[in-house]
C-alpha cells in the first residue's frame, strides 16, 4: 500500500518518520536534504510573472474598434489618404497610451505590497539544532516552533505542547485553534486536522516539533495557489459588449462600403471617387471616440474609487460591478472585525450585556433595558478580576498599537478596560507565583496570585470542565454549594448561550493556603462570559442598501455553522432559522442535478467549506447568469476571487495572494467600500450608455449624408477627413463630458440590469437612427439650399453642411437628458462638463475655418452672414424637434397617470 504524505493525519508519528526516514532526534544528513531539494525543489510558491510595460501597452489595442480603425487607416495609406491615415493612428495610440498609464499604475502599486521578507526557521540537521532559510526546507526536515514562529511548511506533529495555532488565513477560522500530535482515526476537512501544521499558518501559543511532508506547491497553501492559476479568469460584461458592438459595426462597415461602392462603379462614377467614398463611409460608421471616451471613463471612475479607498486594478472591472447581482463574501475581517469581544456576561440569575457603546465610543453595560454597572453585581466583578489574573495576553496603550497574545484573552483585558480596571493594577496588588498553562486535556488554565497571607487561584476554561472542577458558586451575599439541579442548570445555559453563537469561557477562583493546592478542584464559579468575533459597525447598513438596490449577500465561509448564522443574523444577511449548508454536505459541482442546483442557489450562508466548494459556488450562480463578486481576505480565498466576475481583496487585512488575485482591493477593508464602488459602477455603465447612444447617432447621421449622397449626382457634402474632424472633435468632448456624469442619486434603489443587455438595446437603437436621420436631413437640406437655392460655389456648401452637422451634434448632447426629467433642469445641464465641453468644441470650430492650415487640411471656408443664419437656424431644428416630441410624450404620460 502506498503511503500518502497529504493523509499523514491519518497515521501515526512513528509511522510519518519511518515513511520519510529520519530520526526525530538527529534530524536529515546533509546529503540527504540535498537529494531530496533537487527532488523536491526549493520550498516557495510559484510567483506571477511580473506585468512587463510592453506587454501592458499591447494590451490596450486587444480591441474590435481598435481593429477596426487601423483596417481604415490602412485602407487610407493604400489610397495616399495620407492625412486620413495619420489622423486615425493618432486616434490609436492617445487611446493606447490613456489606457496604459493609468493601467501599469495599478499593476505596480499591486506589485510593491508582495512582502519580500525573508523567513528562517530552526531545524535539526546532522543531530544539531540550526537556523536555515525556509527555503531549503525538504520532506523529512525535523522543525521546532515556539509561539510567534511562522509554520514554514506542511508539518505532521510528533511533539505538542499546550499548542495553539492562527489559522485564519487559511481556513476562515477566526480563533487559534489547539493542536496535538494524536492520531486522526479518518479522514476529515482541512479545519479539523489536529495534527496537522499548514505552511503560512502561525504559532500562537505552545511549542511543538514537527516533521515536514510537503513544501512549496505541495503544501496546502501550495494547492490553493495552484487553484488561483487554473481557475478561469472571467471576461467582463463591458469588454464582451464593446465587442459585440465592435462586430456589429465591422458587418455594418464592410456591407454598407461595398453596397455604395459597388453602386456607384456599377453606374458609371469613378472607381477612384467611390473607393474614397468608401473610405469616408468607413471612417464615418466607425465611432472613432468610442475607445477614447470609455477608457478616459472608466480611468475617472477608477480614481473617484481610489478617493473611496477602492483600488482596481483593471478599467474594465469598474463598470462590472456595476452589474454585480451576487456578493459572495467571507466572514472573518470582511463582515467581522477579525478580533475576539466580550459580548455578554451571564449566571442563572443576572446577564449582562456588553454590546453597546455611548456617542463617545464608551461601553455601556445593560441588564435589560436599564443600564447597569457589573462590577456592582459580586459575581460578574470576581468574574472580570479572574479574566485580568488568568492571562498571558498584552494590551497596548492606545488602539494605534498592537495588542499581541491569544484574541480570547485581549478581549478579557479589553473588558477590563472598558470597565475602568488595568491589569497591572490588579497584579500589582496580587502578583503572579505560579501558573498551570491551558492544557488541551484539561480545557483549563489557571493562575495563582498572592492576596495578603493566602493565595488567589484564577481558573479560566471551557464551561463543561470548570463546572466539573467547581464546588461552590458565587452569590449576591457571598456563596452556596453547587448542587446537581444547579450544575443542571449552569450546563443548560451553556449550551444556550453555544447555540446563540457564543464562544463560551467559565470563570471560577479560590482561595488556598500555599502554592501546593490542585488548582482544579473544589473551585468557586462565578459567571460565563460570552465573546464573538463582532460584525464591522458599518456592515449592517452596507448590506440593507445591497438588498435595496436587488444584490444578494451570500456567505461563504469555513468557520462554523452556529457562528455563521449568529454572524448573518446579525448584519441583516439572514433570519435567525435560517437554513446552513455545510461543506461535508456538498457534492462536486458537476454531480449536481438542475433540482439541486437550483435548490442550492437560494441558500445565503455556506459554512466549512473548501476553496474548491467556494469555486463550485461561484459557479452555480454564474450558470444561472448572474454577476458575481467574491469578497476575502485569507490564502483560502484567492482562487475564488480570481473565478468571480468581480474580485474584491482587503488591503489591511488582506494576505499578498487575496491582494494580487484580486479585482479590486479596500485599502478600509470597509464593506461599505463594495457598496459604493457597485454605486458607481452603475452610474459609470449609465454613462457609457449615454455617449455610445449620443456617438452612434452622430456616425449614423455622417453615414445617412454620405451614402445619399454617393447615390445621387451630387457632391459629397462631406469629406472623410471632415469626418475624422468631427468625430474627434465636436463627438469626443461631449461624449467625454457625457462620461463624467455624476449621475442619478437614487441609481440604487433600482436593480442591477440583466447580465445579458447590451449596452446599445432596440429601444436605444430606434433613438439613434431616428436622430441620425433628423440630422442627416437637417444637414442636406442645409446642403441643398447653400448650393442650389443661395447659388454658393461647392467649398461653400460643403462649409454649411459640415458646421451644420457639427453644431447640430453639439446640441444633440442635450437630447441626452434621463426620461422623465425637464428641459431646464436635468442632469446634463447639471454637469459643467457639459458647459465646458461645448464651449471648447465651439471654439475649436471656429478655429478651423479661421486658421488657413487647418481650413486648407479640411478644404472649408470663412462663411458669411447668409451662411452663419443657415448654418444655425438648421442645427438647431433636430433639437427643437426632439425637444417637442419628448415634451409631448411626457405630458401624455401624465395625462394618463392623472386618468
Amino acid at each position: 500500500m502506498t503511503f500518502d504524505l497529504k493523509k499523514a493525519y491519518l497515521s501515526s508519528s512513528d509511522q510519518v518518520v519511518k515513511h520519510l526516514e529520519v530520526d526525530p532526534q538527529e534530524g536529515l544528513r546533509s546529503g540527504t536534504v540535498r537529494k531530496r531539494l533537487k527532488k523536491y525543489g526549493r520550498n516557495q510558491l510559484r510567483e506571477a510573472a511580473r506585468k512587463s510595460g510592453w506587454l501592458i501597452f499591447f494590451h490596450q489595442f486587444k480591441s474590435l474598434i481598435v481593429i477596426l480603425l487601423a483596417l481604415a487607416a490602412i485602407l487610407s495609406l493604400a489610397f495616399h489618404e495620407w492625412m486620413d491615415a495619420i489622423a486615425i493612428f493618432v486616434v490609436i495610440l492617445f487611446n493606447a497610451l490613456i489606457g496604459f498609464f493609468t493601467e501599469i499604475k495599478a499593476v505596480r502599486s499591486m506589485e510593491a505590497l508582495r512582502n519580500l521578507t525573508r523567513v528562517n526557521c530552526r531545524v535539526r540537521r546532522n543531530g544539531h539544532v540550526r537556523e536555515i532559510s525556509a527555503v531549503n526546507l525538504v520532506p523529512g526536515d525535523v522543525v521546532i516552533l515556539e509561539g510567534g514562529d511562522v509554520v514554514t511548511a506542511d508539518m505532521r506533529l510528533l511533539e505538542a505542547s499546550k499548542l495553539q495555532v492562527n489559522e485564519s488565513s487559511l481556513t476562515g477560522e477566526s480563533v487559534p485553534v489547539e493542536k496535538r500530535s494524536d492520531i486522526i482515526e479518518e479522514e476529515t476537512v482541512l479545519a479539523e486536522r489536529s495534527n496537522m501544521l499548514f505552511k503560512g499558518t502561525a504559532i500562537t501559543r505552545g511549542s511543538a516539533v514537527g516533521v515536514v511532508t510537503g513544501t512549496g506547491m505541495d503544501t496546502e497553501l501550495g494547492r490553493i495557489s495552484a487553484l488561483v492559476e487554473a481557475a478561469e479568469e472571467e471576461r467582463t460584461p463591458l469588454e464582451v459588449r464593446l465587442d459585440q458592438l465592435g462586430h456589429n459595426l465591422i458587418w455594418v462597415t464592410l456591407v454598407l462600403t461595398v453596397i455604395v461602392a459597388g453602386t456607384g462603379i456599377l453606374r458609371g462614377k469613378e472607381t477612384f471617387l467611390m473607393i474614397s467614398t468608401a473610405i469616408a463611409l468607413a471612417v464615418a460608421a466607425i465611432p472613432e471616440g468610442l475607445p477614447i471616451v470609455a477608457t478616459i471613463a472608466l480611468a475617472r471612475g477608477m480614481l473617484r474609487m481610489a478617493r473611496r479607498n477602492a483600488l482596481i486594478n483593471r478599467l474594465a472591472s469598474v463598470e462590472t460591478l456595476g452589474a454585480t447581482s451576487i456578493i459572495c463574501t467571507d466572514k472573518t475581517g470582511t463582515l467581522t472585525e477579525n478580533r475576539m469581544t466580550v459580548q455578554t456576561m451571564r449566571t442563572l440569575t443576572d446577564q449582562v450585556d456588553c454590546r453597546h457603546r455611548n456617542r463617545n465610543g464608551k461601553k455601556i453595560f445593560k441588564e435589560g433595558d436599564s443600564d447597569c454597572r457589573p462590577l456592582e453585581i459580586p459575581a460578574f466583578k470576581q468574574a472580570v478580576l479572574t479574566g485580568l489574573l488568568c492571562n498571558n495576553a498584552a494590551l497596548a496603550a492606545d488602539d494605534k498599537h498592537k495588542h499581541t497574545g491569544d484574541p480570547l484573552e485581549i478581549a478579557l483585558l479589553q473588558l477590563g478596560r472598558d470597565l475602568g480596571i488595568e491589569q497591572a493594577d490588579v497584579l500589582k496588588e496580587n502578583p503572579r507565583v505560579g501558573e498551570e498553562a491551558f492544557d488541551a486535556e484539561s480545557k483549563m488554565m489557571a493562575t495563582l496570585h498572592r492576596a495578603d497571607s493566602k493565595i488567589l487561584v484564577a481558573v479560566k476554561g471551557a464551561p463543561e470542565t470548570v463546572l466539573e472542577a467547581s464546588s461552590r458558586v458565587c452569590m449576591t451575599e457571598g456563596s452556596k454549594t453547587l448542587d446537581a439541579d444547579d450544575k443542571k442548570a449552569w450546563s443548560e445555559l451553556n449550551h444556550k448561550m453555544a447555540e446563540e453563537g457564543y464562544r463560551v469561557l467559565a470563570m471560577a477562583s479560590k482561595t488556598v493556603d500555599d502554592t501546593e493546592t490542585n488548582p482544579y478542584e473544589n473551585l468557586q464559579l462565578t459567571a460565563l462570559i460570552g465573546l464573538v468575533d463582532p460584525p464591522r459597525g458599518d456592515v449592517a447598513e452596507s448590506i440593507q442598501t445591497c438588498q435595496q438596490a436587488g444584490i444578494r449577500v451570500v456567505m461563504v465561509t469555513g468557520d462554523q455553522p452556529v457562528t455563521a448564522r449568529k454572524v448573518a443574523g446579525a448584519v441583516g444577511l439572514a433570519e435567525p432559522e435560517e437554513i446552513v449548508v455545510e461543506g461535508k454536505d456538498l457534492r462536486a459541482y458537476e454531480e449536481l442535478s438542475d433540482e439541486e442546483r437550483r435548490d442550492l442557489r437560494g441558500i445565503n450562508i455556506y459554512a466549512r467549506v473548501d476553496p474548491e466548494q467556494k469555486l463550485d459556488i461561484i459557479q452555480l450562480h454564474q450558470d444561472a447568469g448572474a454577476i458575481v463578486a467574491m469578497t476575502g481576505d485569507g490564502v483560502n480565498d484567492a482562487p475564488a476571487l480570481k473565478k468571480a466576475d468581480i474580485g474584491v481583496a482587503m488591503g489591511l487585512r488582506g494576505t499578498q495572494v487575496a491582494r494580487e488575485t484580486a479585482d479590486m482591493v479596500l485599502k478600509d477593508d470597509a464593506f461599505a467600500t463594495i457598496v459604493a464602488a457597485i454605486q458607481q459602477g452603475r452610474i459609470i455603465f449609465n454613462n457609457i450608455r449615454k455617449f455610445v447612444v449620443y456617438l452612434l447617432s452622430c456616425n449614423i447621421s455622417e453615414i445617412i449624408v454620405v451614402a445619399v449622397a454617393s447615390f445621387i449626382k451630387a457632391p459629397m457634402p462631406l469629406l472623410p477627413l471632415q469626418i475624422l474632424f468631427l468625430n474627434l472633435v465636436t463627438d469626443i468632448f461631449p461624449a467625454l463630458a457625457l462620461g463624467m456624469g455624476a449621475g442619478d442619486r437614487n441609481i440604487m434603489d433600482h436593480p442591477p440590469r440583466d447580465a445579458k443587455e447590451a449596452i446599445v438595446t432596440r429601444p436605444h437603437w430606434l433613438f439613434i437612427i431616428a436622430v441620425g436621420l433628423l440630422l442627416a436631413l437637417s444637414v442636406l437640406s442645409a446642403f441643398s439650399i447653400a448650393l442650389f437655392v443661395l447659388k454658393m460655389e461647392e467649398k461653400q456648401a460643403i462649409t454649411v453642411s459640415f458646421l451644420t452637422l457639427a453644431f447640430a451634434q453639439l446640441w444633440h448632447v442635450f437630447n441626452m437628458r434621463d426620461n422623465g426629467s425637464s428641459l431646464l433642469r436635468n442632469d446634463i445641464v447639471r454637469n459643467p462638463y457639459v458647459w465646458g465641453a461645448v464651449a471648447l468644441c465651439v471654439m475649436l470650430l471656429l478655429a478651423a475655418i479661421s486658421i488657413p492650415v487647418l481650413s486648407g487640411a479640411l478644404k472649408i471656408a470663412m462663411p458669411d452672414a447668409t451662411a452663419w443664419a443657415l448654418i444655425l437656424g438648421m442645427s438647431l431644428v433636430p433639437f427643437v424637434v426632439i425637444q417637442v416630441y419628448r415634451s409631448l410624450r411626457r405630458d401624455g404620460r401624465n395625462t394618463g397617470e392623472n386618468d
